[in-house]
């Protein structure tokens, strides 16, 4: 036992080249490969679960598969633009003050996940206006695949080595080129393990077994308190925005402040299913 601990106490961090791929002047980075991953694969796994009418109320599926695909559009928009906004606004806004245009350096991260739910859900509200399509359904599709672009935006941010954990000395921690000379937890493994995969296969489960979907708001809210409470566990273990730091003690960060509402909006959200069903 002491071996493999020993082994991995000596595991030096992967460092990945960010960009994937050069050619000429043009750099394509593996954040950005994450989120064209994350979003294409996520639209795949919609088709076909909006294919599967037998899962959802009455035996009609909310959407069809060409809606789908329209609203690929709509639901890339928000991620990216919500994202970045939120970010901006929640965590960093001091560089965009003093220089606008490094709003748009969306490549070398600086992307929120609160501003990017919010800036989808924004989109998902008005798609369904727009094509009559019932919005808690239309919330549960993306919820199921949600989990997808968050597993490969985690694994970025990893190959990025940015938003890494605190200082630790489990075996596994690790020493980022960006933090310092100290062995820190991965945490962003961490993230894409719980946020990513775990809350995948829970909500895959649930969709394809128990019948959730045909009580529309619940998948949504099983995803969204899901999130939140993977979120706010792992913040336990990363290293807060240092031009943010911590908001109480030791322990309190923005991080846990914005999950909180949306576990508070999960659970509602399931509550209401339940009794609407």
């Amino acid at each position: 036992m002491q071996s493999a601990a020993a082994f991995l106490a000596i595991l030096p961090y992967p460092e990945i080249d960010p960009i994937a791929l050069s050619i000429g002047p043009l750099a394509i980075r593996w954040y950005g490969l994450a989120y064209v991953a994350g979003i294409m694969l996520g639209w795949l796994y919609a088709r076909s679960l909006v294919a599967k009418a037998h899962l959802w109320p009455g035996g009609t599926a909310p959407a069809t598969r060409a809606q789908i695909d329209d609203f690929v559009v709509w639901a890339t928009l928000g991620i990216v633009l919500g994202g970045r906004i939120g970010y901006i606004l929640f965590y960093d806004p001091a560089p965009v003050l003093e220089n606008p245009l490094s709003a748009f350096a969306v490549w070398n991260g600086g992307m929120s996940f609160h501003g990017g739910f919010l800036g989808a859900t924004l989109a998902m509200i008005l798609f369904a206006r727009r094509h009559g399509i019932r919005i808690w359904s239309l919330f549960d599709v993306v919820a199921a695949v949600a989990p997808i672009g968050l597993f490969f935006g985690r694994i970025a941010n990893f190959i990025n080595g940015e938003l890494w954990g605190r200082i630790s000395d489990v075996p596994w921690a690790m020493v980022f080129p960006t933090g310092g000379p100290f062995t820190r937890h991965p945490s962003q493994l961490y993230e894409a393990a719980l946020e990513g995969l775990a809350t995948f296969l829970v909500l895959f489960a649930a969709t394809r077994f128990t019948g959730i979907l045909k009580k529309p708001g619940f998948t949504a809210g099983l995803f969204v308190s899901l999130y939140a409470a993977s979120r706010i566990f792992v913040e336990f273990f990363r290293e807060p925005d240092e031009q943010i730091g911590y908001l109480a003690g030791n322990w309190l960060t923005m991080g846990m402040i914005l999950s909180l509402p949306m576990l508070a909006a999960g659970i509602w959200a399931m509550a209401r299913a339940k009794h609407s069903a």
